[in-house]
């Protein structure tokens, strides 16, 4: 229901919830399969188009073409979340950018929603099922210069676990986390 004042427990929910697409989208610009595949139930089915099946098949498949571009970026927003008990139904607003693989200086950047049913089993907040909707894309030549002028100094993103992320982690959250 729009604009209601929520309780305590549908914050949490909804934290949960978030939380999850959030590692999902960090899961996806590290390569880091074992945090996309915590993101999903064992049995959680997948279509985003190219590929229609198991979620577990489908982290492994995806890391491997993700690594083949330079970057990846993936942002989301507008999360709109009705829930029913232990189910919900979750839209999420995509906004997605690819450095293009294969030493073609081009960009993709894609716009879309995921469409998910969620499930909480035993506490916890899990994709089910993901249904990837497309709106539009754009391609262009690329304008990356990060090499040189002041953005030659900055940190460069990396794959796990060569991120800046995951030493950082590790330092201070130990090396279980």
């Amino acid at each position: 229901m729009t604009g209601y004042v929520p309780s305590q427990e549908d914050l949490a929910h909804r934290s949960a919830i978030e939380e999850t697409i959030y590692s999902h989208c960090r899961g996806l610009d590290r390569a880091d399969e074992n945090l996309l595949k915590s993101c999903y139930w064992q049995d959680a089915t997948v279509d985003y188009g190219f590929y229609k099946g198991g979620a577990g098949a489908f982290c492994e498949t995806i890391v491997q073409a993700i690594q083949r571009h330079r970057a990846t970026h993936h942002q989301v927003s507008n999360i709109l979340i009705e829930r029913n008990g232990n189910d919900a139904v979750v839209e999420t607003y995509l906004t997605a950018y690819h450095h293009q693989p294969g030493g073609a200086d081009r960009e993709m950047s894609y716009f879309g929603r995921y469409v998910d049913h969620f499930q909480n089993r035993e506490g916890c907040w899990k994709i089910f099922f993901r249904h990837v909707v497309a709106d539009w894309n754009q391609n262009w030549d690329t304008t990356d210069d990060l090499h040189s002028g002041h953005l030659s100094s900055i940190t460069k993103s990396g794959r796990m676990p060569q991120d800046p992320l995951y030493p950082i982690k590790t330092r201070i959250l130990g090396s279980s986390q």
